[in-house]
C-alpha cells in the first residue's frame, strides 16, 4: 500500500529512468554519428591504400588489422594523419607507399576517421577526440 507522497517518488524515480533513457539514447546516436562520419572520412581518404577491410597492401601499405600502432598512443597516430608517413616497419616488415600529409581534413574529420579505424578492424581503442587533434596540430606546425 501506498503511503502518501510515495506517487511523488515514483513519479519522479520515473522521470529519472526516463532521463537516464534520454541520455543513453542520445549518446548512442552520437556515437553512431560519430562513426558514420569516420567511416565516411575513411572511404574517401583512406580506402584506396588501406582497403576496404583495414587489410593495407603488402610491402605498400601497412594493415590497420589489429594494429597496435593504432591502437596505441593517440598523438602519434593523429600525427600519422597530419604529417604523413614514409618508409616504415611495422612488424618486422617495411612498407614503402609514402602516406600523404592530410592537412586538410577537419579536425572534427581525422578524430572522426581514427575513431572509426580504432573501433574496427577487430581495433578495440577509445575514441579520439577532435580537441586532441587541435592540440596535436598546434604542436606540430
Amino acid at each position: 500500500m501506498l503511503r502518501p507522497g510515495c506517487n511523488c517518488v515514483m513519479v519522479k524515480s520515473r522521470s529519472f529512468v526516463f532521463i537516464i533513457l534520454a541520455l543513453c539514447t542520445s549518446s548512442i546516436a552520437l556515437a553512431q554519428s560519430i562513426a558514420d562520419k569516420g567511416k565516411e572520412v575513411y572511404d574517401q581518404n583512406c580506402l584506396a591504400c588501406h582497403q576496404v577491410d583495414g587489410s593495407g597492401v603488402p610491402m605498400l601499405t601497412p594493415s590497420l588489422v589489429n594494429a597496435e600502432y593504432v591502437q596505441g598512443d593517440k598523438v602519434r597516430l593523429i600525427n600519422v594523419v597530419l604529417k604523413g608517413l614514409k618508409g616504415v616497419e611495422i612488424g618486422g616488415e617495411m612498407y614503402d607507399n609514402p602516406m600523404p600529409p592530410l592537412v586538410h581534413l577537419s579536425d572534427e574529420d581525422i578524430a572522426s576517421v581514427l575513431t572509426y579505424v580504432r573501433s574496427n578492424f577487430n581495433n578495440m581503442a577509445g575514441p579520439i577526440k577532435k580537441e586532441e587533434v587541435a592540440s596535436a596540430r598546434k604542436a606540430a606546425n
